[in-house]
């Protein structure tokens, strides 16, 4: 422990390297980086543009602790650009326009150019953003924007079409132990120990709670060092620390959405399994149940729908019960649910048939209600012909009538077409008994 605290020794980069065992350890060449071979691995584009100092302005998104502050810093240093970093955070527009035009001064008085790293990106709003177009447009400056948002909803599209985003992957668990292993035996930079100094369950626990942030599994380990003193790090120091293990989910982010997304496909490739996890995620990571709820009976009818009708009125229980006793206890309606939705026959034709009619709708317009089918509540209505030869489906055998219903210029147009699964089947076998019907009348009359 003699050197985790050392005070003057000095980085690659220059300055003095910090008290903190995460920013000690933070790679100082391309090579260093792990985990993102898929835009650093040699010929990737990334690095291709780095190495032959032609940097254009990007976007480096991906989750937290995968390493986007360290590459907008390898390529400040390896290009020999100024560097300027702000926190979209903690720093307002106003401050970044001064940093434009020392940028600006820089180019046109000394031929330098200027990097500009913005960490959280996506927290600028549209204005903010719009700020940034001219200096990018010009060249002014390099743009390294850092988000663990999607640029594509969160930079304006003028921004977005002017920069590259490259996508940092989440750090594999394998990943974080090569990381830890590096920060614990580094005799310049980290602990200065043998790999024995972490017991192998305690660093596979640290990689597993870690969810791909690196800084997050160094910051354990300082801390268990700390605890541990001169004898080994051992699970039950980690799990001490920890409390419980850190689960990722925000439920404002993408990731948010990319679990929703898993949930939903789970049930409507009726994969039971694959639903409780990903409930199991939501609820552990502190969803709104009732969020949880209303996506549950969307499931139920738009992938299940006539198929299975129970499966909309089990939601709406679900929905009831919660309410009813609340959590912890509600939650297992909501995975009662889950696993019914998943295990119930699947039709979207209700889904598609509705997308037909708004198709429709949306290409013809406002298309006039055919006469015989408009309401007639007073005597000048019927006398300009509204509901005029209109059939009273009770009047008729079998309460079944023949008469359009469309307008004129879409008749014959089809919407619903049901399957031949679950409930549906009878459904279909209903609707051709009424066509049968129908002709056989048509048939007579003629």
């Amino acid at each position: 422990m003699d050197n985790l605290f050392e005070k003057n020794k000095k980085s690659k980069q220059g300055g003095d390297i910090s008290f903190l065992l995460a920013d000690r350890m933070r790679p100082q060449t391309l090579d260093e980086i792990v985990g993102q071979d898929d835009v650093l691995g040699d010929g990737k584009p990334l690095r291709r543009m780095i190495e032959s100092d032609d940097i254009t302005s990007i976007i480096l998104w991906g989750p937290p602790g995968s390493g986007k502050t360290t590459i907008a810093r390898i390529i400040a240093a390896m290009t020999g650009m100024d560097f300027l970093a702000h926190s979209a955070v903690l720093s307002g527009i106003g401050e970044i326009k001064k940093v434009f035009a020392q940028a600006e001064r820089n180019l046109y008085l000394y031929g330098k150019r200027s990097i500009l790293f913005i960490d959280e990106i996506h927290r600028f709003n549209k204005a903010q953003q719009d700020a940034f177009l001219p200096y990018v447009e010009k060249g002014t400056i390099i743009l390294i924007g850092a988000t663990t948002e999607n640029p594509s909803f969160e930079v304006i599209s003028p921004l977005l079409s002017r920069v590259q985003v490259f996508v940092l992957n989440p750090l594999e668990p394998q990943h974080i132990e090569q990381i830890i292993i590096r920060a614990i035996t580094d005799e310049e930079r980290g602990l200065g120990k043998s790999e024995d100094f972490i017991e192998k369950n305690a660093l596979e626990l640290i990689s597993n709670v870690s969810s791909g942030d690196a800084r997050f599994a160094l910051n354990i380990v300082e801390f268990a060092a700390k605890m541990a003193g001169d004898k080994e790090i051992t699970a039950d120091v980690i799990k001490e620390i920890l409390q419980r293990e850190r689960i990722l989910y925000d439920k404002t982010g993408e990731e948010h959405y990319n679990i929703i997304s898993a949930l939903h496909k789970s049930i409507r490739d009726s994969d039971p399994d694959g639903a409780l996890y990903w409930l199991a995620r939501m609820l552990e990571g502190g969803e709104d149940r009732r969020y949880i709820l209303r996506r549950l009976i969307r499931m139920a009818i738009e992938d299940v729908g006539l198929a299975d009708p129970n499966a909309l009125l089990i939601a709406i229980a679900a929905q009831n019960t919660f309410d009813l006793i609340g959590y912890p206890e509600g939650d297992i309606a909501l995975a009662e649910t889950a696993v019914y939705l998943a295990y119930a026959p699947k039709s979207n034709s209700i889904y598609t048939a509705l997308s037909k009619a708004l198709g429709d709708v949306k290409k013809f317009g406002s298309l006039p209600v055919p006469l015989h089918i408009r309401n007639a509540p007073t005597k000048f209505m019927k006398k300009i012909e509204y509901g005029k030869n209109y059939k009273y489906a009770h009047n008729f055998d079998d309460h079944i009538v023949s008469q359009t219903h469309l307008p004129e210029k879409i008749l014959g147009h089809k919407y619903y077409e049901p399957t031949e699964i679950g409930f549906e089947e009878k459904v279909k076998k209903r609707f051709d008994e009424i066509r049968k019907k129908l002709a056989e009348r048509e048939k007579i009359s003629e």
